[in-house]
């Protein structure tokens, strides 16, 4: 039982951290009604360390409360889902080490989000917005896999991954 508690505290942890990191460098995209912010850095590291159902946990909470904190509510169910399903995927295969491995499955990630987002945001406010949506989801991804694979480099030299 024990185990169980301990992980769902660092689930717990890594959620409110992400929503903290992504809470911090926000960036408003009038067009789309939405934003651009790191949520992505949260969740792939939180996916490449502990796995898929822990990326799912992190990116779907963090994914929706962000949403909520930030007043775009009509966003919360397609976050939850999203970004759900993006650490899912990030994270299913975490325990190869391989360098193209891990990127594989974060730019899978990235082309599920960039897609789910798209058909979400034409859904609410129409193609134009939705076609618009790509470039900043594409930057945000982008950025993300790059600082998610520089922290998961420095906790591996430092022997914090085993």
């Amino acid at each position: 039982m024990k185990i169980v508690k301990d992980k769902f505290a660092l689930l717990a942890m890594l959620t409110a951290l992400t929503v903290v990191l992504a809470l911090t460098f926000i960036f408003p995209v009038p067009l789309t009604k939405g934003y651009v912010n790191l949520l992505e850095v949260g969740i792939y590291t939180s996916a490449m360390l502990l796995g898929g159902p822990a990326g799912l946990i992190v990116g779907g909470i963090s994914g929706g409360m962000l949403d909520l904190l930030l007043g775009y509510p009509q966003w919360l169910l397609f976050s939850v889902v999203i970004h759900g399903g993006q650490g899912f995927i990030a994270g299913r295969w975490s325990g190869n080490k391989q360098l193209t491995t891990r990127i594989l499955f974060l730019l899978l990630a990235s082309v599920f989000m960039i897609i789910g987002y798209f058909f979400a945001t034409w859904f609410l406010y129409g193609s134009v917005a939705g076609v618009a949506s790509i470039v900043g989801n594409v930057i945000q991804n982008g950025f993300g896999i790059i600082v998610s694979m520089i922290i998961i480099k420095i906790l591996d030299r430092i022997n914090l991954i085993k």
